[in-house]
């Protein structure tokens, strides 16, 4: 989006809903940031976001194949605990 120059829109103030805790320990990088595998089905990748709706926030959670940049499964939930 930023390479065309777009950017998404918010309805009223933007929130900051991470803070991060820098004494945290952080989870280890299993991939060493190579995203891209030799052949299907060898590394999954999963994301979590939520989108804002009229009836609240709607969670949205995907697992995409990195090699054949497909979604897999995804599922939407009015929780996060899913």
């Amino acid at each position: 989006m930023t390479k065309l120059g777009l950017s998404g829109t918010t309805r009223g103030k933007a929130r900051r809903t991470t803070i991060a805790d820098p004494a945290t320990a952080r989870p280890a990088d299993l991939v060493q940031r190579r995203f891209g595998p030799p052949a299907p089905n060898r590394l999954w990748v999963a994301d979590l976001t939520y989108v804002s709706t009229w009836a609240g926030f709607a969670y949205v959670a995907f697992v995409t194949d990195a090699y054949a940049r497909r979604i897999l499964g995804w599922r939407v939930a009015s929780t996060m605990a899913t």
